[in-house]
């Protein structure tokens, strides 16, 4: 008895804590306009995110190491080490380039963050609560943002302001960054009708009917194709994979984006028809929009320092290589996740991620097969999050809107509950292992080191900061792309010798 009581007090803390830590995220990424700043919403989220990733991994290893479990943890964690050592490796070639550790180094650690959290998750028994969390805040936060969205489109349409693509999506440098966000999310809504204590509730049906509605309306209305790609393919790989286990995750998903195209007919169509003399549409382009040459470029860019890269950033900064780009668009990435790491991070980087990559769908495979057996334990659970995981991955693969940092925040979270779905059961942690023993010792010097280490780049991470500001207004003023979204929504960096601003 003594046992459930503790059992209880400790999901009860624990989902009191995760609500706590989940509310900045959320918070920061979709109502960025409501808050006050310190470099600007982008770049307060990058800052937000780094500090999160680190935080997550410093005190992930403490608590591990203080319950006597971090041994085997990191032996589960092998696929995470050597993706962590593929992208930090190139980071220490001779390049010229100041700055150029930061990126790779963010991008281990993010990896690493999600992989050690998951473990965590599953390790404790608390992938339930975890996920009930999660799914129920990010809910609340999208209804709230889908509320103030129709206040937007009132607005506009009193206003006679007929482009409502301009100012919906609201809240987001870029339109792009809010639709990957929303390829994160869109999963998550059916699930918040099939799991938690709420899910009856007929106010809570109307109130995620309603939000499912208008986000799917923001993706037609901004005619996210990214989105819809990645949804689609989520939908389709969950149905095979799952089979008869995730129809009533189907079902709802189907529902949703129904409600959502009827939405856009009446918001988008019939509404501004009769207000309007012409009705303004976002088409949905057909081409690859300038892509091609982007990606060949940074297939070139792969080739010249294989496996390793030609550095982080050097996109931005590097001599072009093909001549089709030459005569291109210039944008902050290729608009390829995975090709803007091979370029600059080497294949080296691919191949860690691709080894992690078939860890992940072997273990899916086996939870599939389970589920399809029978198995009902986290099955639309996993449905879910396998979806949205998927679908956010696939829409990297034509786009780099993964790296914005509300979409990793958001992803961060996503990633570790999947992780801890898929992961092997693990032997809990309980309160009597813990002990000051060798390993434990070793776990908090390596905590330390981290620690050390973690300061040093989270050092050069500020005065990466400082040189983006001071450079600024040069950049505006003699960079014809202007400003791009990379590290801090600043692309030019790192300086080119050709763009130094003059000394003073």
């Amino acid at each position: 008895m003594t046992n459930i009581k503790v059992r209880m007090f400790s999901v009860k803390t624990f989902s009191a804590a995760l609500y706590l830590i989940l509310f900045l995220p959320f918070v920061s990424v979709l109502f960025a306009d409501f808050i006050p700043t310190t470099f600007g919403a982008y770049a307060d989220q990058r800052l937000l995110l780094t500090l999160f990733v680190s935080f997550v991994t410093a005190a992930g290893m403490f608590w591990l190491s203080f319950q006597g479990a971090l041994p085997a943890s990191l032996r589960e964690l092998g696929p995470f080490f050597l993706l962590l050592l593929t992208f930090v490796i190139p980071a220490f070639q001779p390049i010229s380039q100041p700055f150029h550790v930061v990126e790779p180094v963010f991008y281990a650690l993010y990896f690493f963050a999600f992989g050690l959290l998951g473990g965590i998750f599953q390790r404790t028994n608390l992938v339930r609560e975890s996920t009930q969390v999660i799914v129920f805040v990010a809910v609340i936060a999208c209804f709230f943002y889908a509320a103030m969205t129709i206040n937007v489109y009132l607005f506009a349409i009193l206003d006679e302001f007929s482009r409502l693509d301009d100012v919906i999506p609201w809240g987001f440098v870029n339109i792009r960054y809010w639709s990957h966000v929303a390829t994160w999310l869109v999963p998550l809504f059916p699930l918040s009708l099939i799991i938690g204590s709420w899910k009856d509730n007929r106010l809570w049906k109307l109130g995620v009917a309603f939000t499912g509605a208008l986000w799917w309306w923001v993706i037609f209305q901004s005619s996210s194709r990214g989105s819809m790609i990645g949804l689609f393919i989520g939908f389709l790989l969950v149905w095979v994979c799952f089979g008869k286990a995730a129809l009533p995750w189907v079902k709802l998903f189907v529902r949703f984006a129904i409600y959502g195209l009827v939405t856009w007919l009446m918001l988008s169509v019939l509404i501004p028809s009769l207000v309007f003399d012409e009705v303004q549409i976002r088409g949905i382009n057909a081409t690859t929009s300038g892509r091609i040459p982007l990606w060949q470029e940074a297939w070139v860019m792969s080739l010249q320092n294989f496996p390793f890269g030609m550095g982080g950033q050097s996109w931005l900064t590097h001599e072009i290589l093909t001549e089709t780009y030459r005569s291109s668009p210039k944008f902050g990435h290729p608009h390829n996740m995975y090709l803007m790491w091979a370029a600059e991070f080497g294949w080296i980087a691919i191949f860690g991620l691709a080894v992690l990559g078939s860890v992940a769908l072997r273990r899916l495979w086996q939870r599939a097969s389970g589920i399809r057996a029978g198995d009902n334990r986290h099955a639309l659970v996993l449905v879910a999050f396998t979806a949205s995981v998927t679908a956010a991955l696939v829409h990297a693969g034509v786009s780099a809107v993964f790296i914005a940092p509300g979409s990793m925040l958001i992803g961060l979270l996503v990633l570790s509950v999947f992780w801890a779905l898929i992961s092997p059961d693990l032997q809990p942690v309980v309160s009597n292992q813990r002990r000051f023993s060798a390993s434990a010792l070793a776990g908090y010097m390596l905590v330390i080191a981290f620690t050390l280490a973690g300061s040093l780049w989270f050092r050069e991470v500020l005065r990466y900061h400082q040189a983006m500001t001071e450079d600024l207004v040069y950049y505006q003023e003699n960079v014809p792309q202007g400003m791009l979204p990379r590290f801090w929504f600043h692309g030019n960096f790192p300086r080119h010798p050709s763009q130094m601003p003059p000394e003073k």
